[in-house]
């Protein structure tokens, strides 16, 4: 199993509730992905906003990483004025340097 865990930190309760809804959306068809066992999005105190995906494998992880879906869900991440993206495996935990390295190999870097 392969976790990605992103946080976002919004300036306002507003901007908050946008990353939010961008993330709830992203999440309904991420579900339907095959190899996703999860995927959710919440909103916590101070305008954080919280978002996870759980992989069966580290392939599904990587064809997650690979798609259009996942550049989409970079942009969100991308609109927050902090983020954090990590990813859990059995034995590590990483972080966008895995990015780099899946999508990095998908183009022939």
């Amino acid at each position: 199993m392969v976790r990605l865990s992103v946080a976002l930190q919004a300036t306002s309760a507003r901007a908050a509730e946008s990353l939010l809804e961008a993330c709830r959306f992203l999440s309904i068809s991420t579900r339907f992905d095959p190899g996703c066992v999860e995927c959710s999005a919440w909103l916590e105190a101070d305008a954080m906003v919280r978002y996870t995906e759980l992989w069966a494998t580290e392939p599904d992880m990587r064809r997650r990483v690979r798609s259009d879906q996942f550049t989409s869900l970079l942009g969100v991440v991308e609109a927050a004025s902090e983020a954090a993206v990590q990813f859990d495996f059995v034995t590590s935990t990483r972080g966008l340097d895995y990015i780099e390295e899946v999508r990095g190999l998908a183009r022939g870097i």
